[in-house]
């Protein structure tokens, strides 16, 4: 939050100031101009180019005697950073920080952190060393906040890291409560758990179903259960009807259960990012504006259960892309069709999207006119 930020500004400024103090000693002062950066995804990799930026380019100026002893180290538990991104990007970011000199320690496992030190064990060798810092940043992952937590606990979900809800964001046993952003997780239906219901729906009558039955309910089956089309695109088969050409003549309920046994390999959970709350906010808005046309028309696809239509059709996640800050300027993106760029002109592109995201023309305004004081002025140094 907007707390968190000035901390970790103020305590940047303080590291310096201490290790310009006369009575430290050269060994307290690496300690203490030590910035560690725990998780080498995008928070991560961001933060620490950003930290190198106003490091090097702004604070270091003001430090003249101390500044040739700030260190970055990233601490990463995978064998690379940006582990999601294009191989491409990773390796860019790879070079970039070590021309900056930021230190990359990939394959190290944080075991424990103490008041001046931070233990790590080697994840192929399982060495354990310690790594000295004057401030710590961890951008591992996030925790539930005290009140999602409560809440939590009273609904009988008190065990999970997240709040669970279904495909039209309703937590799970609470229908009038809704939940989006970091603080919950879509728990995606199964396709085996109601194969027997879609069967009974699917066929006309008798214990069989024929391909022109089948073809009534596939528009609902990849509406409700999303990781059908992507197993579909996994395994290169044309269409649904096609996971029931091997079969001859009409099929019965457990060739039905072979042809899709499968499909639930490919569910996924969304990302904690801010692009994947903005769509469910949006979501969600347009449902609660509609909600009594839809209670008389449903317009989501029919119940295999229960008979009937879902009130909306189930919230779906499109990626439009993502970004990755890597600071002297630069940016890489990763955009939908395998389209990688990385450079300067990425930054551009990033400062416009992120621009156009912003809620109204005076926070524009605002943000922008920051940034052009940062070109001219450098960076603000002093304490909030």
């Amino acid at each position: 939050e907007v707390e968190d930020a000035q901390k970790l500004r103020n305590t940047v400024i303080d590291c310096f100031e201490k290790a310009s103090l006369p009575s430290v000693s050269d060994e307290e002062r690496k300690r203490i101009l030590h910035f560690v950066v725990v998780g080498g995804g995008p928070v991560g990799v961001e933060f620490a180019a950003e930290l190198h930026d106003i490091v090097a380019q702004d604070i270091a100026k003001l430090y003249p005697s101390v500044n040739n002893l700030a260190k970055i180290t990233l601490v990463e538990a995978g064998d690379h950073i940006l582990n999601m991104y294009d191989k491409r990007i990773t390796q860019f970011a790879k070079q970039k920080f070590q021309r900056d000199g930021i230190d990359l320690k990939t394959g190290s496992m944080v075991t424990k952190v103490s008041e001046k030190d931070v233990s790590t064990k080697d994840r192929v060798t399982g060495n354990s060393s310690t790594i000295p810092y004057g401030l710590v940043v961890w951008s591992t992952g996030i925790a539930p906040r005290p009140v999602v937590l409560d809440f939590m606990k009273q609904i009988g979900q008190g065990s999970r890291r997240v709040l669970a809800t279904d495909e039209w964001l309703r937590v799970e046993g609470c229908d009038s409560v809704y939940a989006l952003g970091d603080c919950a997780t879509i728990n995606q239906r199964k396709v085996m758990e109601d194969i027997s219901a879609i069967f009974s729906q699917a066929k006309t009558d008798g214990n069989y179903l024929n391909k022109q039955e089948f073809k009534k309910v596939i528009g609902d089956i990849t509406e409700r259960y999303p990781q059908v089309e992507l197993y579909l695109k996994k395994s290169k088969v044309k269409n649904m009807v096609a996971l029931l050409d091997k079969y001859q003549g009409e099929i019965d309920i457990e060739k039905f259960k072979e042809a899709l046994s499968q499909v639930d390999s490919q569910m996924k959970n969304l990302p904690a990012t801010a692009q994947v709350a903005a769509q469910q906010g949006e979501y969600l808005a347009k449902c609660f504006n509609r909600m009594e046309k839809c209670e008389k028309y449903p317009e989501g696809p029919r119940r295999f259960r229960t008979g009937g239509q879902h009130r909306f059709h189930p919230f779906r996640y499109k990626h439009f892309g993502q970004f990755a800050p890597l600071g002297g300027e630069q940016t890489a993106a990763q955009l939908p069709g395998d389209w990688v760029s990385i450079g300067h002109s990425t930054q551009w592109l990033w400062y416009s999207v992120y621009a156009s995201k912003l809620v109204s023309w005076r926070t524009r305004m605002l943000v922008v006119s920051d940034w052009f004081r940062r070109f001219v002025f450098g960076r603000d140094t002093s304490r909030i």
